[in-house]
């Protein structure tokens, strides 16, 4: 666990191609903090949407594709930190949207280190890469993301400063569906905005905190372990609730989307159990237990409007990292 499987480890090869899934993020489960730990996060890898790279061994580094900027900042940090001064032609075939609560920096980075790692020959773990990268700085689930995929937990970030230990990580039921809402027009919460929100915040309330972490561990967790999609739906959008409108004075309410929040209503109304808003958004979900009801949701909700659908899956396997490509 926490590694990626690396064929011809110690070999170095001439080109690696990686696909990475992007994540959901359900909630904060501590951000109190009151037990020396901050944050602690449940968050759970999804096959759609997904990014595609691949990474060849040249004279000279270049980047093609989208995200090229960002990418070639993530080349040269992972190729210091590996000390291996070797070039790599790096082509992204395709990104997750960028600012839209899907993880996407965390998994472009951990997706270019993982590359460079395999033209090197040297194996891979991305919680060695963390701070090299700037990843794992509140939550350790786009790392176990990459790595694992599934349903994870982890315990929150500690005095130490390192990337927070993954306490819980389940396969997520394959019958299972996600209804993603995407508002294109919009990008949630980032970079400077995302430090001042956590700076500005009135401290959470502790007995909140305390309420996440039992909804976590005595009815998130065990509906999952035992496919009883109602309780996990409850459970997600209880969490959801009390750190949304925690969130709310930096977001504009509860969702960052005002056609997010209008579709969201509707999926209350229809009494369904799961919904919410991964991270700052602007991206909210539906938790449903199959495709059939799935796709009645997008019937009930897609209007021609500006939000986009996408039925997902729970994905349970990390990132493929395959070559030589």
């Amino acid at each position: 666990m926490g590694e990626v499987p690396e064929r011809n480890e110690g070999t170095e090869v001439e080109a690696v191609r990686v696909e990475a899934p992007a994540r959901l993020h359900f909630g904060f489960l501590d951000l109190h903090g009151g037990l020396g730990r901050r944050f602690g996060s449940i968050g759970l890898a999804i096959d759609e949407p997904s990014l595609a790279l691949t990474a060849r061994r040249a004279v000279n580094s270049t980047v093609t594709g989208p995200e090229a900027e960002r990418v070639r900042g993530y080349v040269e940090a992972a190729a210091a930190h590996l000390r291996h001064r070797g070039n790599a032609a790096v082509t992204v075939e395709r990104v997750i949207p960028a600012h839209a609560g899907f993880g996407s920096g965390t998994q472009l980075a951990l997706a270019v280190a993982a590359a460079m790692a395999r033209l090197a020959g040297e194996p891979f773990a991305p919680d060695a890469f963390a701070a090299t990268l700037d990843r794992g700085n509140r939550s350790g689930v786009g790392l176990r993301a990459f790595t694992d995929g599934g349903l994870i937990v982890d315990g929150g970030r500690g005095p130490d400063g390192g990337p927070p230990p993954i306490i819980a990580r389940l396969p997520y039921p394959e019958a299972w569906r996600i209804v993603l809402l995407l508002d294109p027009s919009m990008a949630g919460v980032h970079g400077t905005r995302e430090v001042e929100a956590f700076r500005d915040l009135p401290r959470f309330p502790e007995a909140q905190a305390a309420e996440i972490c039992r909804i976590a561990l005595m009815q998130v967790l065990p509906a999952v372990a035992l496919a009883e999609p109602q309780g996990f739906g409850a459970g997600i959008t209880r969490i959801q609730t009390l750190i949304g409108d925690h969130f709310a004075p930096h977001q504009g309410g509860r969702y960052a989307s005002a056609a997010v929040a209008g579709a969201l209503e509707t999926v209350a109304a229809q009494g369904l159990s799961g919904y919410g808003q991964s991270s700052w958004g602007p991206t909210g979900f539906v938790l449903v237990p199959s495709e059939t009801e799935a796709r009645a949701v997008v019937a009930s909700l897609d209007r021609g409007g500006q939000l986009r659908f996408v039925i997902a899956r729970g994905r349970n396997s990390g990132a493929a990292v395959t070559g030589p490509a």
